[in-house]
């Protein structure tokens, strides 16, 4: 069903110490745009974002094109009905307080717009795409899969009419069964500033498991079917977590479990032309699990039931926030590799 046309690793000169979170974008001329952020360490100052091109000699040298003296996380491509590519990334020192950028292109992606916030003002913890593409519905919508991880982890979905030039949040998303954490949360924050004004440390070992991490849903992936709008979800439940929405993505129905694991890491998914689903996730259903293998699974029955079709890295180390989009039966992937570089395939669908 899948079968191979390259595979390879992008980065050929080392920039940086560490990279991540990549995202990918096939242009009409053939060229194919890949972004990811890199720097020291993940939520060190010095990460920024950068971008490769694919050519037909190759991938060109990485080149920085937003950066600044806070960190940079987790861009992600999408192309406007009128051409335009929107590069969106989080920045900030805190990821419950990040706020989003975005920077524009006319030309392909060669020369950049001055940097923009894309909700000017916003406190929420992040507009716009939080890791992984937005799609455009049927309708013309398009719709950005959203999340917060401020507190009890959620998702949302912010939904734009206007080619994300302005935005409006769905409702909040909960997986199911974790709602009564948040009373619990607010007496332990409650507890640790009642502390600090004592002039205390808080000893965060009182702190239950499930608040040391973050429990819940974030980074959704999309897709859309004669049923509806669909979303699933990474989550610190051990599983992939789903919701759906009867009506464009105006709301949203509380996240339940499904039968696919996951590591508490990302996932994304792309759907082709015969309504075949395309995941790649770590099959791995520990919460903070390994980040190997790196596989690929099937749905074709509207993401009902999944069948993996192989891995594509089974070794030690991390192999994760993959990006997946396809063109018709053509389709790209890429994912970190060992935070050192980021992996690129690319299949055609028989």
């Amino acid at each position: 069903m899948l079968r191979l046309l390259t595979h390879q690793l992008i980065i050929g000169v080392k920039k940086t110490l560490a990279c991540h979170a990549s995202t990918v974008l096939p242009l009409a001329d053939g060229r194919v745009l890949v972004a990811w952020f890199g720097g020291s360490h993940e939520s060190a100052l010095d990460v920024g974002i950068w971008l490769a091109e694919k050519t037909q000699s190759g991938f060109s040298e990485a080149r920085p094109v937003a950066a600044s003296l806070e960190p940079h996380w987790n861009p992600v491509l999408f192309q406007a009905l009128d051409g335009r590519i929107l590069l969106f990334y989080k920045v900030g020192r805190l990821i419950q307080d990040w706020r989003t950028c975005v920077i524009e292109s006319t030309d392909g992606g060669r020369t950049w717009s001055p940097e923009r916030e894309l909700v000017p003002g916003d406190t929420s913890g992040g507009r716009g795409p939080v890791r992984n593409k937005p799609i455009r519905l049927a309708s013309g919508r398009v719709l950005c899969p959203a999340s917060v991880e401020r507190g009890l982890w959620r998702c949302f979905i912010d939904i734009s009419d206007d080619e994300c030039k302005t935005l409006r949040k769905s409702n909040l998303i909960e997986a199911a069964g974790t709602g009564h954490l948040d009373e619990g949360l607010k007496y332990w924050q409650g507890l640790a500033s009642q502390t600090k004004l004592r002039g205390e440390v808080f000893d965060r070992s009182q702190l239950p498991a499930e608040y040391q991490h973050g429990r819940g849903i974030i980074q959704p992936t999309l897709w859309q079917d004669e049923k509806g709008v669909h979303a699933l979800m990474r989550s610190g439940e051990g599983a992939i977590y789903r919701s759906d929405s009867f009506d464009d993505g105006e709301s949203w129905c509380e996240a339940y479990p499904i039968s696919m694991p996951n590591n508490n890491s990302g996932i994304d998914l792309t759907q082709l032309p015969d309504g075949t689903l395309l995941m790649c996730y770590n099959p791995i259903n520990q919460n903070f699990g390994a980040r190997s293998p790196i596989s690929l699974a099937a749905s074709r029955d509207g993401g009902e039931s999944w069948e993996k079709l192989c891995d594509l890295e089974a070794e030690k180390g991390e192999f994760s926030y993959p990006a997946i989009v396809s063109r018709g039966n053509h389709i790209w992937l890429t994912y970190t590799y060992k935070r050192e570089n980021v992996a690129y395939w690319e299949f055609e669908w028989a």
